[in-house]
């Protein structure tokens, strides 16, 4: 856990969802899945593509878009250019899915498990 703040915790996203990702040309797909759909609410409220493309801003995206999949309780991002870097050393984007379930979300704390 980051933070508690009066019943509402900041957590990272990995502590409530779980993630997928793959490359698509120079372009990646993360998709990340909600543990329950009170959970998938929040998200949809908190991830969008702006913060995405900020929490990826390293990786030189040129733009992300973000598809919702309710029946999923899922969302999935699309990074459009995060593999065409000729910095980055893996050109795949498997690891991205890993990497974005370190972003911090707020929580609040009825809805955290035990880990």
């Amino acid at each position: 856990m980051l933070a508690n703040d009066g019943g509402i915790s900041t957590v990272r996203l990995g502590r409530v969802a779980r993630s997928r990702s793959g490359d698509k040309g120079a372009g990646a797909n993360v998709g990340v899945i909600a543990r329950s759909s009170e959970i998938y609410s929040l998200l949809c409220d908190q991830l969008n593509a702006d913060c995405v493309a900020d929490f990826f801003r390293g990786l030189g995206p040129w733009g992300v878009d973000r598809h919702e999949l309710p029946n999923l309780l899922a969302l999935n991002f699309e990074l459009r250019g995060v593999l065409g870097s000729a910095t980055r050393v893996d050109a795949q984007g498997k690891a991205l899915g890993q990497a974005i379930l370190e972003m911090p979300v707020r929580v609040p704390d009825r809805l955290l498990t035990a880990e």
